[in-house]
């Protein structure tokens, strides 16, 4: 009897020390933006101007081409912390009127957090 409690608690602890490591990885998807180039973006540009500056966007609606959002996700693998960040510009006929975009500390923050994970530095 005391063989098999034995047995049953020894692969219980090896079942628990194997489940342990399971490498996640990091998940990235969408546009990622430099806040720099965001920042340069202002109204009056036109539509190539941003394309150049931020690059294709994202989404970009068929029906309504007077709005592009550029969206990026990072889900980080162990700790499944996830950073969204979306940057939408509105126009207006070939001239942007509009950008929504975030503050520059979140932007600092989301950058410091990918500069590390690209560095091999943050799971």
């Amino acid at each position: 009897m005391i063989k098999h409690i034995v047995r049953i608690v020894a692969a219980l602890s090896l079942f628990g020390l194997t489940s342990a490591c399971v490498y996640r990885i990091n998940i990235q998807q969408g546009n990622y933006l430099n806040q720099a180039a965001v920042n340069q973006v202002k109204a009056g540009m036109t539509m190539s101007q941003v394309r150049y500056l931020l690059g294709t966007p994202l989404v970009a609606d068929i029906f309504d081409k007077s709005r592009w959002d550029y969206v990026y996700y990072l889900k980080r693998g162990y700790n499944r912390h996830v950073d969204e960040r979306r940057v939408t510009v509105f126009f207006n006929g070939d001239k942007v009127v509009k950008i929504d975009k975030p503050s520059d500390a979140l932007a600092a923050a989301q950058e410091k957090t990918l500069a590390g994970v690209k560095n091999g530095r943050v799971y």
